[in-house]
């Protein structure tokens, strides 16, 4: 059966002339893919033109309302029932999709994710969890914003399901998680942080206990857990450092004759440096904790990160990653007392 993702193409800065053709060339490299384009109606099918050989593959569905990125939570999950980021998660919660994307204002799809698709059992709150490049390959950290204030049970569950997304995505048997801190001691950190250690050493996860921030970037773990404050900061120093780094290297090679001449001569190496911390192969952070799939991409994607952002849907529906999570949950809260055999990992209710 093919797997069907349900596209806000009104979401984000750029709306249908990106998230549009991102669609069709993701379908042009997934045979094995459907997707829902959601939405203004009259604003999508123009685009569709030149889509002949994927036309059977995608259809699409009207929406009359648009989430703009200003639009508070509350008041798009309230007032904007037929907003197209509303309507892509309806899909998926009836079933006819299995999993939603969106660019558009991140409250807003959490709370509207949160509302429709509803929580696995054992997840208080849903986090947000990106991939990041390291020296190694790569790393998946969460939170990444979701949750500002977070207990050490969040943290606990935080990591549960990140390691769950790391080992089906990455074919990780047991990936290595570790908890963001000032320092690798266990001596180190807040009460909440100190708290959670100890949970993480308890939950039967490869825990290999604190990491310091130059460690998520040296490799040091497969998954790194936080709060979202913590999360969202390192995030956004990552990106501007980044873009402080390629603007440095642009100023510098255009300096003059002799240093655009090094240029021309170190184009490939500089391509390949592009490539490697272009933010953009990474675009598509999962909203983990729900009972359905729900990926967000940065606003400001082009083309090529929008049809990341579905590609890494389309992989987290493939390798049934809600389902180890739930599994995992349940097998904890079995350990802990918290949880009948009998009950449904993925619901919660007896079987």
């Amino acid at each position: 059966m093919s797997n069907n993702i349900a596209i806000d193409c009104m979401g984000g800065d750029h709306g249908p002339p990106v998230t549009v053709p991102a669609a069709l060339a993701f379908l042009r490299a997934h045979p094995d893919a459907e997707t829902v384009l959601v939405g203004a109606e009259d604003e999508i099918r123009p685009l569709l033109a030149s889509a002949a050989d994927v036309a059977g593959r995608c259809r699409v569905h009207h929406a009359s309302q648009v989430v703009a990125m200003d639009d508070a939570p509350a008041m798009a999950l309230k007032s904007k029932k037929d907003s197209s980021m509303r309507v892509a998660a309806n899909l998926v919660k009836a079933g006819e999709a299995h999993a939603c994307v969106s660019a558009g204002n991140t409250g807003a799809l959490m709370a509207i994710s949160r509302f429709v698709l509803k929580m696995l059992p054992g997840i208080d709150r849903p986090a947000i969890c990106s991939v990041l490049p390291t020296m190694t390959g790569h790393v998946y950290m969460l939170d990444l914003g979701a949750n500002v204030d977070c207990e050490a049970e969040h943290l606990l569950q935080f990591g549960i399901m990140g390691a769950m997304l790391a080992a089906a995505l990455d074919h990780q048997e047991r990936p290595r998680v570790g908890l963001l801190n000032i320092g690798e001691e266990d001596i180190k950190g807040n009460r909440i942080v100190k708290e959670a250690t100890d949970l993480l050493a308890a939950s039967g996860l490869n825990f290999i206990g604190n990491v310091e921030g130059d460690g998520v970037y040296k490799g040091h773990a497969d998954v790194v857990v936080c709060d979202g404050f913590v999360g969202n900061v390192a995030l956004k120093i990552t990106e501007g450092l980044a873009q402080m780094l390629t603007t440095f290297l642009r100023q510098e090679f255009g300096r003059n004759f002799l240093t655009r001449l090094s240029a021309l001569a170190a184009r490939k190496v500089l391509g390949n440096f592009k490539r490697r911390v272009d933010h953009r192969a990474y675009n598509g952070a999962s909203l983990l904790g729900l009972r359905g799939v729900s990926v967000k991409s940065h606003g400001s994607a082009d083309v090529f990160a929008f049809s990341q952002a579905i590609a890494r849907a389309h992989e987290t529906v493939e390798r049934r990653v809600i389902n180890r999570i739930a599994v995992k949950l349940s097998e904890l809260q079995a350990q802990r007392g918290l949880l009948s055999p009998g009950q449904d990992p993925e619901t919660g209710e007896n079987a």
